[in-house]
């Protein structure tokens, strides 16, 4: 019968020495591998950020404006409906994109994970109740496609989705994330959905077909989300 178990840690670094057989073994492999991953796709003439807008930032808007672009042709041709808005978590930008030039690899920086898109059909009561979540979180939340303006005061002014007043007696498709359909970073409004159609479609992949059909990222801060 064992009685105890003694454990240690073997770090893996570069204090380790290097077999040869293995270096050159998988050394075309890493060799390929960076050029698809350092592959110039775009061009960003400033460095987009999470940390450069109270209510709405240059890295947030361009993950949610991807989203929208790619995703939203796909949904429709596969359901015949429009998306009508994006939704995504602060947080779940992982990376600035350097100013210079935006590659594969620069994608896998700004989104590591394997999260899916997914749309989300909410009514207008659980809409509200997403503008309220967002109003309230302190947080930047990147957005797409819906406008949210704030009075002097910090009250709710207006919420446009499409360039139209928002209606809570109509049904909205938002594009969001697998993970946050969950209720992932505390996003709870989204058990109230009528409906969901998750994506065999990557938020990474999308970020990397938008950077292929951008040639330059003039994402900035704007007024998507604003106080007056």
């Amino acid at each position: 019968m064992v009685s105890n178990i003694n454990a240690s840690q073997l770090p893996i670094d570069n204090s380790l020495p290097q077999i040869d057989s293995i270096e050159n073994f998988i050394a075309p492999y890493r060799k390929r591998i960076n050029e698809v991953m350092d592959a110039p796709l775009a061009y960003a003439p400033n460095t987009l950020t999470k940390a450069d807008g109270e209510f709405n930032t240059s890295a947030g808007n361009l993950l949610a404006d991807a989203i929208l672009e790619q995703a939203s042709p796909i949904f429709k041709s596969r359901t015949g409906k429009d998306v009508d808005f994006v939704v995504f978590n602060h947080g779940g930008v992982r990376a600035i994109v350097s100013k210079g030039q935006v590659t594969t690899r620069t994608a896998y920086q700004v989104m590591p994970f394997e999260n899916r898109i997914a749309v989300v059909e909410l009514s207008g009561t659980a809409v509200r109740k997403m503008v309220g979540f967002l109003m309230a979180s302190g947080r930047p939340h990147p957005i797409a496609g819906i406008q949210i303006v704030l009075d002097k005061d910090g009250s709710l002014q207006s919420v446009t989705i499409n360039g139209e007043p928002f209606d809570e007696e109509r049904t909205y498709r938002v594009a969001t994330s697998d993970y946050l359909v969950q209720g992932g970073d505390e996003m709870g409004f989204f058990k109230d959905r009528t409906d969901v159609h998750v994506m065999e479609y990557l938020v990474r992949n999308a970020l990397i077909d938008y950077f292929k059909a951008n040639d330059t990222l003039v994402n900035k801060v704007d007024h998507r989300f604003i106080k007056l």
